[in-house]
């Protein structure tokens, strides 16, 4: 071989190596002829969002569109289950999220449920699942983890986020669990801004990463690291870009040899701070073996803006070429697995058949009691402002569940600015339901409420966030979740109370 054909082999290594390791999104229900040409070139995922998805048979043709460039393609989703869903995106989910499972305490039924989305999942051709969330909600003002998290127990978030990743793989969807080292202790949605959590080494070692230590030792494939400022650990780069975090604690204290996936690179705690471009070598240079992108930027321009970026990083040194190429192996290592992949036979009985609404109404914590209302109820939903992790698509809410139940219930969404007037307006004579998403962090949603129940002594209020003020109205309901089950979970309660059946 010629010194000239070396370094053309070479340089072809390279490229190839570093499609290998981006995991981009893209518009529209089916494959461009674009996604497809660089899956040939040798991309080796591909993720996927709410707007890739119309229908379980849709999603299964658009998995099989991938693979025929690639059999072992990684298709990849964000799909917890609960308030973030991309497969039910358009109806909610069949599925309780994180928080109800823990709140029902029986790692069981958090296998099963697992296994039974990943079964799902897997029908449609996903092999891998960007959960679950083993951050430790140990900050109730969290803005975009809360329900997400199984809790504020750093023991119940392991013993859960283990049997999550155990039923989830036994499927044979790759688990990814996230957002490393934990995200449950900020202010800040990682969304917006860089996110920072300012305690020491013993906190951490004793709440923060004890559910990712489950989650190694359970077999999890993936590991999603989080765009968060921990200076206990690195002072000056977020965990995505820290050598500290993601080799020296993650690989090296940790034992961790599975694939380090990067949380949304668009996200502006990266790209507002440091580019996507150069963003995308540091997290690779730091220990990161794929980089997530495509919530936002999800063309072919973005793929090969990136693309170029690491090629371009190897030829001036800043980036090892070995370091590219171990990323990229194991990119291709956990494709061979989910190909080789040999699911668990599903659960018998009520295990498999409807266990998200059984999980639902197991989750549910009812205080007090209503009496019968002559009339049909009204729901008023307050509604705050989605985080994009959740996305504003989804439907929310017991409404329509009660709606089905009590035909005649009417409904009414309220936003902030809203008033406890404006309700008991709509309302007239019938019996209130307030249906609240995380009251305590909005002070105008406790506001109306105080109103209401002051007015409507009989008023019925469901939280469908994290419960943290105390119980309120004749009949209080938490849901622990805005799944769609955990909205018909709770409908059967307000439809027996108020018709006293």
């Amino acid at each position: 071989m010629t010194v000239l054909a070396h370094r053309a082999t070479a340089s072809d290594e390279v490229t190839r190596d570093a499609l290998a390791v981006l995991q981009p999104g893209f518009e529209g229900t089916t494959a461009p002829a674009w996604l497809l040409r660089r899956i040939g070139e040798g991309l080796a995922s591909v993720g996927l969002f709410g707007r890739n998805i119309a229908s379980p048979e849709q999603l299964a043709a658009l998995t099989a569109q991938l693979r025929t460039e690639r059999d072992d393609v990684l298709v990849a989703i964000d799909e917890e289950g609960g308030d973030v869903t991309r497969l039910e995106v358009r109806g909610g989910s069949s599925f309780p999220g994180n928080l109800a499972l823990g709140s029902v305490d029986d790692t069981g039924l958090t296998r099963d449920v697992a296994h039974e989305l990943g079964r799902r999942l897997a029908e449609c051709g996903v092999n891998l699942n960007w959960a679950p969330s083993a951050d430790v909600n140990s900050n109730p003002d969290n803005p975009v983890i809360g329900v997400r998290s199984f809790g504020a127990d750093t023991h119940l978030a392991a013993r859960h986020t283990a049997a999550y990743v155990e039923g989830l793989q036994a499927a044979g969807v790759a688990a990814c669990t996230k957002h490393f080292p934990g995200h449950g202790d900020t202010n800040v949605d990682s969304h917006h801004a860089l996110p920072r959590i300012d305690v020491d080494l013993d906190t951490l070692a004793a709440r923060e990463l004890v559910p990712f230590r489950a989650a190694i030792e359970a077999g999890t494939k993936a590991v999603m690291s989080a765009h968060i400022l921990v200076p206990a650990l690195d002072p000056t780069r977020p965990a995505t870009l820290s050598p500290q975090i993601l080799t020296g604690l993650l690989r090296k204290e940790l034992g961790y040899e599975g694939l380090i996936v990067t949380d949304g690179m668009e996200m502006h705690a990266i790209a507002g701070t440091y580019g996507i471009e150069r963003g995308s070598v540091l997290a690779i240079a730091a220990g990161a073996d794929a980089i997530c992108v495509g919530g936002g930027l999800a063309d072919e321009a973005t793929v090969l803006r990136l693309r170029d970026a690491l090629v371009a990083a190897v030829r001036e040194g800043t980036l090892p070429q070995e370091r590219l190429a171990d990323a990229a192996a194991r990119v291709r290592a956990l494709a061979a697995w989910t190909r080789g992949a040999r699911p668990d036979a599903r659960p018998e009985g009520s295990r498999a058949s409807g266990i998200g609404l059984t999980a639902a109404r197991r989750a549910l914590v009812v205080t007090g009691s209503a009496g019968p209302s002559a009339g049909r109820p009204y729901v008023a939903t307050l509604t705050p402002v989605a985080n994009i992790a959740v996305g504003d698509e989804t439907p929310w809410g017991p409404a329509a569940e009660l709606a089905e139940l009590l035909p005649g219930t009417a409904s009414g969404l309220y936003p902030q600015g809203a008033t406890a007037g404006e309700i008991l307006a709509a309302a007239g004579e019938r019996t209130v339901v307030a249906v609240v998403r995380d009251a305590h962090r909005h002070p105008w949603m406790t506001e109306v409420l105080d109103a209401l129940v002051e007015a409507r002594p009989d008023t019925v209020v469901v939280e469908m966030g994290l419960p943290r003020a105390e119980p309120r109205g004749a009949l209080h309901i938490a849901t622990h979740g805005a799944a769609r089950v955990c909205g018909r979970a709770a409908a059967e309660v307000v439809a027996k109370a108020v018709t006293g059946v």
